[in-house]
């Protein structure tokens, strides 16, 4: 399952953009609670006029529109669910973007546990979120330049250790 940095927003039910099951009987309504909890949206629906079955297209008949985070989150119940019904590869590019700092670092302190047994690709330029994989590749002109994982990197004091202190020196207290 492949979650882009500019992820897809269909005119669906709330339900529909996760699962992308156009069949009532092909979606799993207990993975689908799973992965909305997970992704932290399982509130979302409450707030909706109609629940998971509210369409999210404003220009639809009792349809309704979300915030940016909000459509974030729905991205990635999709790609949980994905994984609740049995994907074992996930390409996140900057998945949590429009997430904010809070809901950005709670999901990450799950995200290994949510992705036991996945392979994982995580796409980001916060130091923050990879600072936690198991294996880094910092790309320099479409090549890997460096390969390791974050205390391999520092050590390395390449372009990882120089990025990484000029992003971390901009949140130490003045």
């Amino acid at each position: 399952m492949v979650v882009f940095q500019s992820f897809s927003r269909y005119p669906l039910s709330a339900a529909g953009n996760v699962t992308l099951d156009l069949l009532d009987e092909e979606a799993d309504p207990a993975a689908l609670r799973r992965a909305a909890e997970l992704a932290g949206a399982e509130g979302l629906a409450a707030g909706l006029p109609h629940g998971w079955d509210t369409v999210l297209a404003p220009g639809y008949r009792r349809g309704a529109d979300l915030s940016g985070g909000q459509w974030q989150r729905i991205a990635l119940a999709r790609a949980l669910y994905a994984v609740e019904r049995g994907a074992r590869v996930l390409v996140l590019d900057e998945p949590t973007a429009q997430l904010d700092v809070r809901a950005e670092a709670a999901f990450y302190d799950r995200f290994l546990e949510i992705t036991a047994g996945v392979t994982s690709l995580v796409i980001s330029h916060r130091f923050a979120t990879v600072r936690r994989a198991d294996r880094i590749a910092v790309l320099d002109g479409g090549r890997i330049a460096e390969l390791g994982d974050h205390e391999e990197l520092l050590r390395l004091g390449g372009t990882y250790a120089r990025m990484f202190r000029a992003q971390a020196a901009r949140f130490a207290p003045a």
